[in-house]
């Protein structure tokens, strides 16, 4: 049976408020996103296992140090100089080429992205639980002979680099996930089915070839992260031919979709992948507030039966999806799906050829 992984340190972040279209609005990634998402989970028959500290160095090796000490102390410090609540930046750098920040403000500015992601006293907390959340369940299959798991990681991580934060995400549990993979395995693929382009995985290994990244997703042209996640970009030196985005149109629901992920499964089979990374977005539903796609639960049960084909040990991180009528539901319906074709699967792998 599956094991899935969670815990409750991942619940004390609520980043409450940010800005669109110059409006402040409630941050829709709140803690009862993965109570809810822990309803799924026990309606599957799973338990949920608390995660062990692997300490920092999985992350480290990830994200760059000064980053990692911003997210640890930057609160105290902002709180200290008369800050406000919340860690917000007011100014971000044309570039990050330059002089690395010492005021408060600055590093603010360098190291958030966007407001959707502010410091709370909590926020390392529950973002290093996440990690640790995803450390574990890579490690249940990289050392635990399993053919796949589940990480139920809140706050979700796909659009961190290994230097900013953004959209929601701190610390980027699907491409650490990865780098623990690629401990054992030489060849690891990251296929990301979030609404959302997952730009900072991208960022990450945007120059390797050891893994591939490929991300289904609403359009940049028209939803975020805008800047990047359109089809052109491929990757850079080493990692040239290594990324793949699959842009699709706003609206669009379970049969583009499902073709999608038929074209990025393709390349996962060519890549030769020994192991494989869902960053699994939920927000691509036709009930998720973000409003991008519209998939159905049956769709994402075909997603996950179509994910479950893979002849391959397989991660599961959970990045987006927001609280909906649904929420739960298509969280069953994939791994449901998933665990339908991987069991089979994997009875047909261990007993060899006919």
């Amino acid at each position: 049976m599956m094991h899935a992984y969670f815990s409750d340190d991942q619940l004390r972040h609520h980043g409450k408020t940010f800005i669109v279209a110059g409006e402040k609005k409630p941050i829709p990634e709140v803690p009862e996103r993965a109570e809810i998402l822990s309803g799924a989970v026990a309606r599957l028959g799973l338990d949920l296992h608390a995660p062990k500290d692997a300490g920092i160095d999985p992350i480290a090796a990830i994200h760059d140090g000064r980053y990692l000490n911003f997210l640890q102390t930057i609160y105290p410090e902002w709180l200290a100089a008369g800050g406000s609540e919340l860690v917000i930046p007011n100014i971000h750098p044309f570039d990050r080429d330059g002089p690395y920040p010492r005021h408060h403000a600055g590093r603010a500015g360098f190291h958030l992205g966007d407001t959707s992601c502010p410091v709370s006293p909590t926020t390392w907390h529950s973002a290093y639980a996440s990690a640790q959340t995803a450390i574990s369940a890579t490690h249940h299959v990289r050392d635990g002979g399993a053919m796949s798991a589940y990480a139920l990681c809140r706050p979700p991580g796909h659009h961190a680099s290994r230097t900013i934060a953004g959209g929601f995400c701190y610390l980027n549990n699907s491409a650490i996930a990865a780098q623990e993979l690629r401990a054992k395995y030489d060849r690891v693929a990251i296929l990301d089915v979030d609404l959302h382009h997952g730009n900072g995985t991208q960022h990450i290994f945007y120059d390797r070839s050891d893994v591939m990244t490929l991300s289904i997703h609403a359009d940049p042209h028209d939803f975020y992260p805008f800047f990047w996640g359109h089809g052109e970009e491929t990757g850079e030196g080493d990692g040239i031919g290594f990324n793949h985005n699959i842009p699709l149109p706003l609206g669009s629901g379970d049969s583009v979709f499902l073709d999608a992920l038929d074209r990025a499964l393709a390349k996962i089979d060519d890549f030769g992948a020994d192991a494989v990374v869902v960053a699994l977005g939920l927000d691509a539903s036709r009930d998720d507030p973000f409003g991008g796609l519209t998939v159905s639960p049956d769709g994402f049960a075909k997603i996950g039966e179509k994910i479950g084909t893979l002849l391959c040990p397989t991660v599961l991180v959970q990045e987006g999806g927001y609280v909906s009528n649904t929420l739960a539901e298509n969280l069953y319906q994939f791994i449901s799906g998933f665990s339908a074709t991987k069991d089979r699967n994997d009875v047909t792998i261990s007993e060899g050829p006919k």
